[in-house]
């Protein structure tokens, strides 16, 4: 998140400057940092995890999910399932269309019933 907010030339960024705070001022970065999923993976036991993303999201680039899983599998000392889904047709807010958001929704539903089974 912060490296991307950092990114001047992304077409969100700036405009959440005033929201998030411009994380080239060092007290805001310091405030964003502190809740910075990516930046606060901690050597750890982490519980079963989905994360979602689309790979049409122009706020939320499809990498920086894939980061943050991997470096959640690299710290974490528990055997629980870190998954990564990325929606091939999907933007920001999920998938597009009735149908295709039912599809998604029952699989987050799925993974959570799987989860809670174990």
């Amino acid at each position: 998140m912060l490296n991307t907010m950092m990114d001047e030339s992304l077409t969100s960024t700036t405009l959440e400057y005033e929201e998030w705070g411009d994380p080239r001022h060092p007290p805001d970065y310091e405030r964003m940092c502190a809740y910075s999923p990516y930046d606060n993976v901690r050597t750890k036991a982490y519980p079963i995890i989905l994360a979602t993303a689309g790979l049409n999201d122009p706020l939320v680039n499809c990498w920086e999910p894939a980061k943050w899983v991997a470096k959640l599998r690299e710290h974490t000392t528990s055997d629980n399932v870190i998954l990564l889904k990325v929606n091939m047709g999907a933007g920001h807010q999920g998938a597009s269309g009735r149908y295709d958001a039912i599809k998604e929704e029952a699989f987050e539903l799925a993974f959570l019933l799987s989860a809670v089974a174990n």
